[in-house]
């Protein structure tokens, strides 16, 4: 395993990048922040092997700050890396900014041009990459990227800026940038000229994004959860859940409680239908219809049970035993009435999956007794 140096270890990439790095059996990771001293990087920089230059600055207080962070800094490691005549390849996280006359992007700029002088004066392989806005888990709300502002504000009943509704931005996900650097870390990078990118980025207008991430504080309402299968919707939810309050990891379901017991949805999706918890008291049968259909999917996770079949233009009655003792899928085809009993002595519980989500304007539910 190679000796690592990553400076800006505590930021938002730094960190992701550290927890992934150390998941892959990494252990000597020399971890430089703001906190750390010249003397602690000089001691990196004659015994790295390998450096992840991702410390930076974006919103500083002064415009002179961008300079002294994005090249400043810079200058300073490399000036350390050629006392001790280490030839580590360098990869280090410039933006697309760097194309834009600021202050930001200037700094940015420059930081490139030391990193491809160095190469050129000293043949160390160096990987520069102009990252998008990032978007993940650890990100810093009113700092790092909107999504992060959005996603915090929005978990806490905050307002939220829409300034320009029309906006383009182009987004790259943090394991999707995580994932591109280890693998130039492995000799694999994926490289354009003289530049690096990561393969996957996505483009959403300002306004799609608030509306997509206020969908997902709704969902616990609605109980509908989004598509998943598209990636970006995928990554912004599980990002948005990243900024949940500690104390707001939950929430509360409608119980439809009677003397049977009770039903309670879960939830709902566009396309894959929804999921329910069904409760039975002992003797207790529920069903007895039948449906065009709409199909459904059984699981009883606890207590025993008795479903019960049949054609509604025959009488041959099919039965199938189940228990959570022996967790056991039963399909609910369509034309057969079906029902469920609880024959135990404790309450029946089943996990119940139907292909639509249910719709009372067309429930597509008949009455009919199995028997």
């Amino acid at each position: 395993m190679r000796k690592i140096l990553i400076t800006g270890a505590s930021g938002f990439v730094g960190r992701n990048l550290v927890a992934e790095l150390k998941n892959q059996g990494h252990e000597e990771l020399f971890l430089f922040n703001r906190s750390s001293s010249i003397e602690e990087l000089e001691e990196f920089a004659k015994n790295c092997e390998f450096v992840f230059h991702l410390a930076g600055v974006n919103r500083p207080n002064t415009e002179e700050e961008y300079m002294d962070g994005n090249y400043g800094l810079t200058s300073k490691l490399l000036e350390l890396l050629k006392k001790h005549n280490n030839k580590s390849p360098i990869l280090i996280t410039s933006s697309i900014q760097a194309e834009q006359d600021n202050p930001y992007g200037r700094s940015k700029k420059a930081g490139e041009e030391l990193l491809f002088n160095y190469s050129s004066e000293t043949g160390v392989e160096v990987l520069v990459y102009r990252l998008p806005n990032l978007f993940g888990k650890w990100s810093k709300p009113n700092y790092n990227t909107v999504v992060a502002t959005y996603c915090y504000n929005i978990a806490r009943n905050l307002e939220i800026q829409v300034t320009n509704p029309e906006a383009n931005l182009t987004l790259s996900y943090i394991d999707d940038v995580i994932e591109e650097f280890t693998k130039a870390f492995n000799g694999n990078p994926t490289k354009i000229n003289d530049y690096c990118s990561v393969p996957v980025s996505y483009s959403i207008q300002l306004s799609d994004l608030a509306k997509k991430l206020l969908s997902f504080k709704k969902s616990r309402n609605s109980l509908s959860i989004a598509k998943m299968d598209d990636a970006l919707t995928k990554k912004l939810y599980s990002t948005y859940l990243s900024f949940l309050p500690k104390d707001s990891f939950s929430y509360d379901l409608k119980m439809n409680i009677d003397n049977r017991g009770s039903f309670t949805e879960f939830l709902r999706t566009p396309d894959r239908g929804q999921v329910s918890v069904n409760i039975s008291k002992p003797g207790i049968t529920k069903g007895n219809h039948w449906h065009h259909t709409k199909n459904e999917k059984f699981l009883v996770v606890s207590g025993e049970g008795l479903i019960r079949f049949r054609n509604i233009d025959e009488e041959e009655i099919i039965e199938y035993k189940v228990t959570g003792e022996k967790l056991q899928v039963v399909d609910i085809p369509t034309g057969y009435s079906h029902s469920i009993v609880n024959i135990g002595d404790t309450n029946l519980v089943t996990v119940m999956w139907v292909n639509e989500s249910f719709d009372p304007e067309k429930p597509d539910t008949y009455f009919l007794e199995v028997e």
